[in-house]
């Protein structure tokens, strides 16, 4: 446990020192060299409580805390290529919040093997899906806020620090193309292991993430079709991501830490 703990504490001092140098002092070189090391530190406390010899063990904390892992991990590799920046203020605290209550509060778990290939490459997009879905509603919230401070004709640091609304919408459905694809592809990949539905607690999980899929592809339709743009991509692009947490989280809660139940 004690090895686990000391880089998560670790971790969780670059992460938020990360988040502050973006806010209140930017310093490119910094900005891009505390974040893969706190990701390794807190990819090492992962490996200590997460992986085992061809097996998973993933409690409700314990993938919050893989979940918002890959999402900062997505975050840094982007940054280079994308003016995503700012969304490190809200990314890079959450993940520090979600290691600590997994350090502290582990909960109740269930081994996953992974043995198969088919299993090990359903996880992959799956994570890489939710997380890129994951900056694109922290991405919509952003936007929302940016397009509340225009009407008002506030300028803040916060509006100060955003690319022009322009850029935060193509890189808004830049962030939910790709998601969709991978969740697609998550969805079609699922099929491969699904032996009884109702036994595997996954009739509800699959409802729900169908559901989101549907909405992120209304919204991508819209705004092709259509145009949608402001408001209304923000609303589709929210609405979805809450479905998807649902589903990722949502079943797994209730059946481990409500019912005290096991979660496969």
């Amino acid at each position: 446990m004690l090895a686990g703990m000391i880089p998560t504490f670790l971790a969780c001092t670059l992460y938020l020192a990360t988040a502050l140098l973006i806010w209140r002092r930017p310093h490119a070189i910094l900005e891009r060299t505390l974040p893969p090391l706190a990701l390794a530190l807190h990819g090492a406390a992962l490996s200590v409580f997460v992986f085992g010899a061809g097996t998973i063990t993933l409690g409700f904390t314990e993938a919050l805390s893989l979940f918002t892992w890959q999402s900062s991990l997505l975050l840094w590799a982007l940054c280079f290529r994308e003016p995503l920046r700012i969304l490190g203020t809200a990314i890079y605290p959450l993940t520090a919040l979600a290691a600590i209550v997994a350090v502290i509060w582990p909960s109740p778990s269930s081994d996953i093997v992974i043995d198969s290939w088919k299993v090990q490459l359903h996880i992959i997009l799956s994570l890489f899906s939710a997380g890129l879905l994951t900056l694109a509603a922290v991405q919509s919230i952003l936007l929302a806020i940016q397009d509340r401070l225009l009407h008002r004709h506030q300028l803040t640091q916060l509006s100060r620090a955003l690319p022009p609304v322009q850029t935060m919408e193509r890189l808004l459905f830049q962030l939910i193309g790709i998601g969709f694809v991978l969740l697609s592809l998550t969805l079609l990949s699922g099929i491969w292991f699904i032996h009884d539905w109702m036994a595997q607690h996954l009739a509800h999980k699959t409802i729900l993430s169908i559901t989101a899929w549907l909405i992120f592809g209304i919204l991508l339709w819209g705004r092709v079709r259509h145009g949608w743009r402001g408001r209304v991509a923000i609303r589709w692009a929210l609405a979805g991501y809450a479905m998807l947490i649902l589903a990722y989280f949502g079943s797994k809660l209730i059946l481990e830490e409500m019912l005290g139940r096991h979660w496969t």
